[in-house]
C-alpha cells in the first residue's frame, strides 16, 4: 500500500536534473540555430536538417519541462544525437572541446533513460 502512495506522490514532480539537462538543451539548440542560419553547416540539405533537428529538439525541452513523455522522448533522442554527433567531429578533427562536450551530452541521456525519471512523466 505504501509502494503505490510513494509512486503517485512522485509522478508530476520534476527532479533538478531535468531543468539543468533542459537548460543545456536549450543551449545547445541555441548555438546550433545560430550557427547554421550563418552558414557553419553549408548552404544546401545539411542547413535545414540541423534547423529541423533544432526545432525538434526545442519542442521536446518545453515538453519535458511539462513532464510529458513525448518531450522526454524527443530530449533523449537529441541526447543521444549530439553525444554521437560530438564524437564523430572529435574522430575527425582531435579537438578535445567535442570530446568532452560529447560526454555531457552522454551523461545527460544516460540520466534521462533511468526509470527514477521515466516514472515521473504524464
Amino acid at each position: 500500500m505504501s509502494d503505490e502512495k510513494d509512486l503517485t506522490t512522485k509522478k508530476g514532480q520534476m527532479l533538478p536534473g531535468i531543468a539543468g539537462i533542459c537548460m543545456f538543451m536549450i543551449f545547445m539548440t541555441m548555438m546550433n540555430v545560430y550557427a547554421g542560419l550563418h552558414g557553419a553547416f553549408g548552404q544546401g540539405a545539411a542547413k535545414y536538417g540541423v534547423l529541423s533537428v533544432c526545432t525538434l529538439l526545442a519542442a521536446g525541452i518545453f515538453g519535458l519541462l511539462r513532464l510529458k513523455k513525448w518531450g522526454w522522448a524527443l530530449v533523449t533522442a537529441g541526447c543521444l544525437l549530439l553525444s554521437v554527433g560530438d564524437f564523430f567531429l572529435f574522430e575527425k578533427t582531435h579537438v578535445g572541446f567535442f570530446m568532452i562536450r560529447g560526454m555531457f551530452a552522454l551523461l545527460f541521456f544516460l540520466y534521462l533513460v533511468r526509470t527514477q525519471v521515466r516514472d515521473r512523466l504524464y
